[in-house]
């Protein structure tokens, strides 16, 4: 092992940018080195933080970039610029030697403070198509690590290397069938379809699946989101087989219990349902920066691993029909093209990379 690192991870905003920090914050601990996760004041930060009581937070203020000739713009340049300050007091308060972002405006300060004071820097774009802040971001990286290869003509300037995206320790190894549903109250003999909207919300796409699973041998686990928690709840009242959650914390358990999977496309995610094995039908965020959503999607759809249908073309009918239509013959070569699209190892390659 090379001598121990003082590491900082630069990884709030999303479930998307935290758990992969969190996977390879894990892999680094494992090695014996120190690390300091740095999550934005999102609630949905510390509630997904929570549970990893064995690694160091600390949350750092950063708000999402507005439109670029907005008068929001100006304040947002000086709260950039005090939040590049105090990273930089919290890098030498660390004694760190290497700053990692995972991409988001919660990744610029960090690794612009690192970069001042000449350390080496990186950070991880996990989409197909990269975000507008990983772009200025990577103006002050040593390196550019990317989840999809697809993403590497657009860091012409920059050294890129393709990592893959790191998925948390606990989604390694996932539990039985049978002890996943008992988590939920589920019924291990039937088929269980999974559904997440993701953090940015999908309160359309929330109404679609519960009216068109309806009388659906499908049993239903509908992580509809702290926002939408209620009224799906109202919406599905006295159905059986139907298990509405406003967060998961035991999302092996979640995965292990399903067949299928109706989810939006982000990065994080699609990564975690590859590790799974859990096909889907992919319907991407529709106000996603770059439409990265979608060419995330397509990525996956092309493999066969996942069927692509946007919020505006989806009906409750579609989906109705695709549970009828789905056998077991379907989801078995689905699963296996969604597991040949992950990466194993890719919490130990930026472990690797970031160990010089």
């Amino acid at each position: 092992m090379s001598k121990s690192l003082n590491v900082i991870i630069a990884c709030g905003g999303t479930g998307g940018h935290l758990f992969p920090g969190i996977a390879v914050a894990q892999e680094l601990k494992a090695r014996g080195h120190q690390v300091l996760l740095l999550i934005s004041e999102k609630k949905v930060d510390a509630q997904a933080s929570e549970k990893y009581t064995d690694l160091r937070f600390e949350t750092v203020p950063m708000i999402a970039k507005p439109s670029t000739f907005s008068p929001k713009m100006i304040p947002f340049l000086l709260r950039v610029w005090k939040t590049i300050a105090h990273c930089g007091k919290i890098i030498e308060r660390e004694k760190a030697d290497v700053v990692l972002g995972m991409g988001g405006f919660t990744s610029l300060p960090p690794v612009y403070a690192g970069a001042k004071k000449g350390l080496r820097t990186y950070v991880h774009d996990s989409n197909a198509v990269p975000g507008r802040s990983n772009l200025l971001t990577a103006k002050k990286c040593t390196k550019v690590l990317l989840g999809l290869k697809e993403a590497a003509s657009h860091f012409p300037n920059s050294e890129v290397e393709v990592t893959g995206t790191p998925v948390r320790d606990e989604l390694e190894k996932l539990p039985s069938r049978e002890d996943a549903c008992k988590v939920f109250g589920l019924d291990p003999k039937k088929q269980t379809l999974l559904v997440m909207g993701g953090s940015q919300g999908a309160q359309k796409l929330n109404e679609l699946v519960a009216a068109g699973s309806e009388g659906s041998d499908w049993q239903v686990l509908h992580l509809a989101g702290q926002a939408d928690f209620d009224r799906v709840s109202e919406q599905v009242k006295g159905r059986t087989g139907y298990k509405v959650l406003a967060f998961c914390q035991d999302m092996p358990a979640a995965y292990a219990a399903s067949d299928f999977c109706i989810a939006r496309s982000g990065a994080s995610s699609l990564t975690e349902l590859s590790r799974a094995g859990l096909p889907a039908l992919l319907v991407p965020f529709p106000f996603a920066a770059d439409d990265h959503q979608t060419a995330n999607a397509v990525v996956y759809e092309e493999a066969n691993a996942a069927v692509l249908r946007q919020q505006s073309e989806l009906e409750a009918s579609t989906i109705s029909e695709m549970l009828v239509e789905l056998d077991e013959a379907i989801i078995q070569a689905m699963s296996s093209a969604m597991l040949d699209l992950g990466v194993p190892d890719a919490a130990k390659q930026i472990a690797n990379v970031l160990e010089g």
